[in-house]
């Protein structure tokens, strides 16, 4: 493989795992801010038990945050630096879930393979497939 087709499957990788966690995080984030608590109780989300409603709709909306800086600036080519520190700001909310979820003995795995998935996002737009602006 040449370093030009290493480099366009790179890039597609990025837009694959950018467009995943985007998804992702659009819709926890819709629910988290929409969603009366009990309900997001009773689909698995435990936290919100311990916590109040302002944290719960604060997270939801960094996570809708996260997913909309992980598409709209690199899609549109305008602040394309903006989606490495999404990605970034979307490690930091894995790294508090896998913290949380190691703290009360519950499954993790899924926290750890967002957050490299995350880190393979921003390593890439920031050191090896980096999108110019317009």
């Amino acid at each position: 493989m040449t370093t030009n087709q290493s480099s366009k499957v790179l890039h597609i990788s990025l837009w694959i795992a950018q467009v995943l966690l985007a998804l992702l995080f659009g819709f926890a984030g819709i629910m988290k801010t929409t969603s009366p608590l009990e309900d997001l109780a009773q689909k698995g989300m435990t936290f919100v038990n311990d916590y109040g409603i302002g944290l719960v709709r604060f997270i939801g909306i960094s996570e809708l945050l996260g997913a909309i800086g992980l598409i709209l600036p690199s899609a549109l080519r305008i602040k394309p630096v903006f989606t490495p520190l999404a990605a970034l700001g979307i490690a930091i909310i894995m790294v508090l879930a896998t913290i949380y979820h190691l703290m009360h003995g519950e499954p993790f795995a899924g926290s750890l393979a967002f957050l490299a998935i995350s880190l393979f996002v921003a390593w890439g737009r920031l050191m090896k497939a980096p999108i110019t602006a317009k």
